[in-house]
């Protein structure tokens, strides 16, 4: 590295570190240093030595010092500043112009004339093929809501990168286009996936917004939901009581029919005859009560399209449906969700009629705990009596 070279990254270095506002979150010695790097590889690669290399450098280092001076105008201050150092290091005027001709080539909308300016031009702006760009974009954005000079919103600001990507943006040397070009096109893909993404869930939050404000208060659905839920633990409960019931009796009989009827054929045996008839009667009693409570009532399963007009039929529950075609189904559920008053009257129905067959489950589970409860302790009494007054040993 000469030795020009040396000193004005030194003085670039102590200017945008001491005298930069703090405001300036992308336009920073960060961002210099960004730019020498690439510099460096674009002259590497076209393997431009001596003052060509020197004065590339040179500006590279310079072209952002004018920021210390303001935003405003901030390539003509750089040009300054650079002038004014390179002055008081004796170096030459031929080459000073040179150095200030390219800053000002990275004037926004300026359009380069020759390999030097395309050089420094394609490496201030290399990060738009890096995968850093978005977070070097994001400190931008920044800069300049900090600084005053616009406020944008994520939205508007990925628009605005968009934008500058498809209509403005563009690598001038062949090995930038090469190299950074795919990154850039990557680059402006996720940016135009996070609009879609964005756009989508703007969507969604309106329908969901509309859907809310359309949908009954919650209060409601709460109360709807946690009432039908308490019903089919309910019933649930109640299925679970009748097999209970069912597995005991079956094994009762099972025991009865493969240890007491055998005995009976023995006429010493003859005061169990009673005991077990009483005791066999209760239990078929119970199961088949337990078998009533759980037997499942279905009903015809049809409807026709003025019992929908008319809301007379509930198509929430599978009795009502299960022999009607998938089309026909389809239309009736339709005509529901445009109604709904008439979803409400279905839930009504649905909560009612469940609360009828409990009813009936726990009426039929109530007689059979009863009479399994007095057929345990008849039976008890009664082969209690006949050993008692009839045993073998009476």
């Amino acid at each position: 590295m000469s030795e020009i070279i040396e000193k004005t990254k030194l003085f670039a270095t102590d200017l945008l570190t001491n005298q930069l506002d703090p405001k300036f979150l992308y336009h920073n010695l960060r961002h210099t240093q960004r730019v020498v790097k690439n510099t460096k590889e674009l002259l590497d690669h076209y393997k431009l030595e001596g003052k060509e290399e020197e004065t590339v450098l040179l500006a590279a280092w310079l072209h952002d010092t004018g920021y210390t001076k303001g935003c405003k105008k901030h390539e003509e201050q750089s040009c300054k500043i650079a002038r004014e150092f390179l002055e008081k290091q004796r170096y030459e005027k031929e080459n000073i112009d040179r150095v200030t001709d390219l800053i000002m080539a990275t004037e926004r909308y300026y359009e380069p004339q020759n390999l030097l300016e395309r050089i420094l031009r394609d490496a201030d702006a290399s990060h738009f093929g890096k995968d850093s760009y978005l977070e070097t974009s994001e400190h931008l954005r920044e800069e300049l809501s900090l600084l005053g000079l616009a406020d944008y919103s994520a939205s508007e600001w990925r628009n605005a990168n968009i934008k500058m990507f498809e209509s403005e943006q563009k690598f001038y040397t062949d090995y930038a286009k090469e190299h950074w070009e795919p990154g850039k096109k990557k680059n402006l893909k996720k940016l135009k996936k996070d609009r879609k993404t964005e756009k989508e869930i703007a969507k969604k939050e309106k329908l969901k917004a509309q859907f809310k404000a359309e949908s009954p208060d919650r209060g409601v659905q709460t109360l709807f939901r946690v009432t039908l839920k308490n019903h089919l633990t309910l019933s649930d409960i109640a299925d679970t009581k009748a097999n209970i019931l069912l597995s005991v009796n079956a094994i009762i009989i099972s025991v009865v029919l493969s240890n007491l009827i055998p005995k009976l054929d023995n006429p010493s045996n003859g005061y169990l005859i009673y005991p077990t008839v009483i005791f066999v009667t209760f239990s078929v009693i119970s199961m088949i009560l337990a078998v009533l409570a759980t037997r499942p009532n279905v009903t015809s399963g049809e409807f026709d399209k003025e019992d929908v007009k008319n809301k007379k039929v509930n198509l929430l529950f599978f009795g009502n449906f299960h022999k009607m075609s998938l089309s026909d189904y389809e239309w009736a559920i339709q005509e529901l969700v445009k109604d709904k008053n008439y979803i409400y009257t279905s839930l009504t129905k649905d909560l009612y009629f469940l609360g009828l067959v409990l009813n009936r489950k726990y009426n039929i589970l109530r007689w059979t705990y009863t009479i399994f409860m007095i057929g345990i302790v008849v039976s008890v009494i009664a082969f209690a009596v006949g050993f008692h007054f009839f045993g073998p040993d009476r």
